[in-house]
């Protein structure tokens, strides 16, 4: 009895030539993984199609694009963040471009009054865009905040210290509420780093703080009942403004687009939800002074 215990529990031998032996099991396993590996790199069927790129390693792709283009300063189609140095045709140009595809279904904003189809300007309504509503700046100095002022001077010619510096409201010439100058970027924290550079213009006469953050309706109602020269914020904020009677625009001349990219690469014009607002904004009867930097 014991003879036949030992002889059940021994392990049964596999003979070396027999194809079960675990060696040969392993190797052709492996020759089959291998034969794989050389039909999806090499097919034979005329009619294989490659499906291309993993939509995710393609965002990647496009990410490490958009992050190298911010450190080149230039943006994919090879155009300068710094626009208001070309000249007035190609700023038209792109604004026009951006304007026409910011109307498509695919961008529109629900409850938006914009249009829902795509918009084409037919050669008649183009004429009414003119190159000289957009400002062209000098090249020879930085387009930075610190010098934002000195490119605004320059823009107002000799009246600017007039325009945008004093303080007094002058009945029948100039409305209470109603700035000069609009700066319009597409967040608070930017809005407020441009009005350090505006320091200098807003002695006499303080600048509008026109967003949303840390900074009520009612407040900003109360300021544009005195004389603005200067107002900076951001498109909803502006919007309300305008909507409620507080902000005009009958004395505005000159509107800074900010088109400066955040830490992700967008911008004014780019940012999904700001871009919508500020196309809204764009419907208001604006003058057509335009520098976008």
């Amino acid at each position: 009895m014991a003879k036949e215990r030992l002889k059940a529990k021994s392990p049964k031998r596999i003979p070396q030539n027999d194809s079960r032996a675990p060696t040969d099991r392993l190797k052709k396993m492996i020759n089959k993984n291998d034969k794989h590996k050389k039909i999806k790199k090499k097919s034979g069927n005329p009619n294989f199609v490659p499906l291309g790129k993993n939509k995710f390693v393609k965002a990647k792709e496009e990410e490490k694009e958009v992050k190298k283009s911010r450190k080149s300063g230039r943006t994919k189609g090879g155009d300068s963040i710094l626009l208001s140095t070309a000249p007035a045709a190609q700023q038209l140009r792109f604004f026009l471009d951006r304007y026409q595809s910011s109307f498509s279904k695919k961008n529109k904003r629900p409850g938006s009054s914009m249009p829902s189809n795509e918009v084409r300007l037919s050669p008649l309504e183009m004429e009414a865009f003119k190159e000289a509503c957009m400002v062209e700046i000098s090249k020879s100095l930085p387009q930075d905040v610190a010098n934002i002022s000195i490119h605004m001077k320059a823009i107002f010619g000799n009246s600017w210290k007039e325009v945008l510096c004093e303080g007094t409201l002058s009945e029948g010439k100039i409305d209470a509420g109603s700035p000069a100058l609009f700066v319009i970027s597409a967040s608070a924290l930017r809005s407020l780093e441009l009005l350090r550079g505006l320091k200098s213009l807003t002695g006499e006469c303080r600048a509008a703080k026109l967003f949303a953050k840390h900074l009520k309706v009612e407040e900003q109602v109360s300021l544009l009942k005195n004389r603005v020269n200067i107002a900076c914020g951001t498109p909803n904020r502006i919007n309300k403004l305008i909507d409620i009677d507080a902000l005009k625009l009958s004395r505005s001349s000159v509107i800074v687009l900010d088109l400066e990219k955040d830490s992700k690469g967008y911008s004014l014009l780019t940012l999904p939800q700001v871009k919508q607002e500020f196309w809204e904004l764009y419907c208001q009867p604006f003058p057509s002074k335009t520098y976008s930097r």
